[in-house]
């Protein structure tokens, strides 16, 4: 019974969080609408995403203990992502839009040191949440190249819900040093390793209190 009531949790877990993280990194592509603070909205979306995908992917991986595992989780995250996102779609929104999945390569690098380390939890926390807050801001610069023209996309296609106290007053210019991928990198690196290490724990937890 104790082995099924686990694996129940552990289901019901991954099902919480893998929606939790499409939930938060919907909006992905979102920061070419906000063309004035492009940049800005690039990297917070590219941090947050950072932080969502590693918390699923190390507690899938460390309560599976395969390697691949961190990659499947980021699948899961992909494919919700797309399913959500045809409601774009359906509402006129251009195809390339939709989204990209950034989130496999960054999934990749952390299942590698998990098998490299020969399944060390803190060396997926520290090599692998740096690894994954580097990597991630750079491939989800892939959303910008993919899309046709960013500029024309955001007046072509407005975002009906920004409230009139969001909107800019003038052009934010130079915003993070023009180097929204570096600065994404540094935060993800440093946060990374904390959310790393809160996936991993949340596993320790679930086990503890399976066995209470």
């Amino acid at each position: 019974v104790m082995v099924w009531l686990r694996r129940c949790t552990h289901y019901l877990f991954i099902v919480v969080v893998a929606v939790n993280s499409t939930l938060l990194t919907i909006n992905a592509g979102d920061y070419i609408f906000y063309t004035d603070w492009a940049w800005t909205s690039y990297t917070v979306f590219s941090i947050s995403q950072t932080l969502m995908l590693l918390v699923g992917a190390c507690y899938y991986l460390t309560f599976t203990g395969v390697p691949g595992t961190a990659t499947y989780y980021a699948l899961i995250m992909t494919v919700y992502t797309w399913i959500a996102k045809a409601a774009w779609f359906s509402l006129g929104y251009p195809y390339d839009f939709i989204v990209t999945p950034v989130w496999l390569p960054s999934a990749m690098l952390l299942d590698l040191v998990y098998w490299a380390t020969k399944k060390n939890k803190h060396s997926l926390i520290l090599f692998g949440g740096v690894l994954v807050g580097m990597s991630l801001p750079l491939f989800n610069m892939v959303n910008l190249i993919t899309v046709a023209d960013p500029l024309e996309t955001a007046f072509k296609y407005p975002r009906p819900t920004l409230p009139p106290y969001m909107t800019p007053i003038e052009p934010q210019v130079g915003k993070f040093y023009n180097s929204p991928v570096a600065l994404g990198a540094g935060a993800g690196a440093v946060l990374g390793c904390t959310m790393a290490a809160l996936g991993v724990k949340l596993n320790t937890w679930t086990y503890r209190w399976m066995a209470a």
